[in-house]
């Protein structure tokens, strides 16, 4: 089995806000702390479920302390770095290192698709600018861009990029990127379970913010040998990654909205241009939640 280089059980962690738009720092520090009381060896910081789009490179920064401050230094932090600036990008990763950040995420730049030389070249610019371990991540439901295997082959050449976040859904391809020598994290729930059987060493998930006990539990079942008890507790999970998963802007605003249900928030408030779930959006998450078995106390 590959090794694990951020953690098993990462979840991408909502920025909470105060009613002022402001982040809530104090909110923040709860969210983490509840995420590492509940199965979880790693976080991801101003991810797209961190709103990063609509953070200050100045936030991230205040965002990633305010977190090593709350779990100390035995958990994993990967900050969100990516933008489709490079020179930014070469901030925040300077920013994340000094803070003392595990990890960076490093996405594909989105909306102006810089072809795969270009994508490449913002890889080693970035990725040679530190000495921190770099998870490359490829979503190209949001970028626009997919990475080719190519660029895959070029890009594990650089010294410290170690890891990728596979949202692609491609599991014969994972099993090629292994081989490689990547450490590939899924970066889709409805797809855990499967990822570990394509040789995932673990999950960047989002309904982790209310099934981190569970992802952890299907995990150590899958690698204790136990496939079947596995697959139980996934398809008991199914009901609230379906609910999070199929809500608008599914990201931020469900992942805040069961935060709130569940009593880990008193608020569901995102940035625009996201907006909050409705009425009738919140009682189809609540129910999705209750159905998994997950205590709803607001």
């Amino acid at each position: 089995m590959t090794a694990a280089p951020f953690g098993t059980v990462l979840t991408a962690m909502v920025t909470p806000f105060n009613e002022d738009g402001t982040v809530d720092l104090d909110g923040v520090q709860k969210v983490a702390r509840h995420l590492v009381d509940h199965g979880h060896d790693g976080i991801v910081v101003s991810g797209t479920t961190g709103e990063s789009p609509t953070t200050t490179v100045a936030e991230d920064g205040e965002t990633l302390a305010a977190i090593r401050d709350a779990v100390g230094g035995d958990v994993k932090l990967v900050a969100g770095i990516g933008t489709n600036d490079t020179r930014t990008t070469l901030e925040l990763a300077a920013q994340a290192e000094k803070v003392g950040a595990d990890g960076l995420l490093l996405v594909t730049p989105y909306y102006n698709k810089p072809g795969q030389r270009g994508i490449l070249e913002h890889f080693r610019q970035v990725s040679g600018s530190t000495g921190v371990p770099v998870m490359l991540y490829d979503v190209p439901g949001r970028t626009g861009s997919a990475l080719s295997f190519e660029t895959y082959a070029e890009a594990i050449k650089i010294d410290n990029v170690v890891a990728v976040k596979e949202a692609v859904g491609d599991f014969a391809r994972g099993v090629r990127l292994t081989e490689m020598g990547y450490a590939v994290y899924s970066g889709d729930d409805e797809a855990n379970l499967a990822w570990l059987a394509h040789g995932a060493v673990g999950f960047v998930s989002v309904v982790g913010h209310v099934l981190g006990d569970r992802l952890r539990q299907m995990y150590d079942e899958y690698h204790h040998g136990d496939p079947t008890a596995a697959l139980d507790t996934f398809a008991g999970m199914l009901p609230a990654i379906d609910a999070i998963m199929g809500a608008p802007n599914y990201g931020a605003t469900a992942a805040k909205a069961a935060l709130q249900l569940t009593g880990v928030l008193d608020n569901r408030r995102v940035r625009p241009p996201l907006v909050e779930l409705d009425d009738e959006e919140l009682a189809a998450l609540r129910a999705g939640l209750e159905a998994a078995g997950i205590e709803v106390t607001a």
